[in-house]
C-alpha cells in the first residue's frame, strides 16, 4: 500500500468492519488491520508459494479466512505469470508488458495454473465486510465484474490503478472510475508515470 491505512482512516473518518483483501501476497498489511482493530479479514492469494507464506504470517483465528484462489469474472482454472525476484509481488494473470522495461530485474520465468472464481460465488458472511483492498496487477476490473453483488455492501475500496499498459490489456483508471460509478475516487497516489494506488468511497 502506497498510502498508510491509519492515515486513510483518519483523513476520511472511516469505520471499517472487515476487509476483503484480494491479492494478499504474504499478508504484509495484517499488522495495520490489527492496529485498527479490524477483526474480520478474508484473504485471497492464488500463487502457491505466496499462499504458504501467508499461512505462516497470519494467526489462526475464526475471524480470519484464507483462500488459495484467484478472483475474476469466471470460474475454472487460469494461467498466472509468476516471478520470484520481487518476492512474488508482481505475479499476474495478465502478461507483463511495460513492467518488463520498467523493472528489468523482475522476470517471469514460469507460469502456474491456479483456480479462479467470482467473488460473488465465494461463501462468506458479507455483512461482516465493508472494505476491499485489491492488488492484482491490472486485473482489477475483471475481479470487480465478478463481484457485482458483493460490491453492494462495500463502502471503501483501496485498489492499485494503471494509466498505461503495465500488463497486457490491463484496466486503466478511467475504466475503473466508470465501472465503480456508485463510488467516488477521493484520492490517488501515483508512483512514476504508469501505476499507483487509489481510494474509492461510496
Amino acid at each position: 500500500m502506497l498510502m498508510r491505512l491509519n492515515e486513510i482512516v483518519k483523513t476520511f473518518n472511516l469505520d471499517i468492519r472487515g476487509v476483503i483483501h484480494i491479492g494478499a501476497h504474504w499478508g504484509e498489511e495484517y499488522i495495520d488491520y490489527e492496529k485498527q482493530g479490524i477483526k474480520n479479514l478474508l484473504f485471497f492469494e492464488p500463487v502457491q508459494a505466496n499462499y504458504l507464506e501467508l499461512l505462516k504470517t497470519l494467526p489462526a483465528k475464526d475471524e480470519i479466512q484464507i483462500e488459495n484462489i484467484a478472483l475474476g469474472n469466471k470460474s475454472g482454472m487460469i494461467e498466472m505469470f509468476v516471478e520470484t525476484a520481487n518476492g512474488g509481488q508482481s505475479c499476474s494473470v495478465l502478461e507483463p508488458i511495460k513492467h518488463l522495461s520498467q523493472y528489468p530485474s523482475i522476470t517471469f520465468p514460469y507460469k502456474e495454473i491456479v483456480k479462479i472464481e467470482k467473488l460473488d460465488n465465494v461463501e462468506f458472511n458479507r455483512s461482516f465486510f465493508n472494505m476491499i483492498n485489491i492488488d492484482v496487477q491490472g486485473y482489477e476490473l475483471e475481479v470487480f465484474k465478478g463481484a457485482v453483488d458483493t460490491l453492494k455492501g462495500i463502502d471503501i475500496i483501496y485498489t492499485e490503478v494503471n494509466r498505461d499498459e503495465v500488463y497486457k490489456d490491463c484496466a486503466r483508471v478511467e475504466q475503473l472510475d466508470e465501472f465503480l460509478s456508485e463510488f467516488k475516487r477521493v484520492k490517488t497516489e501515483w508512483t512514476g508515470e504508469t501505476w499507483g494506488d487509489a481510494i474509492y468511497l461510496r
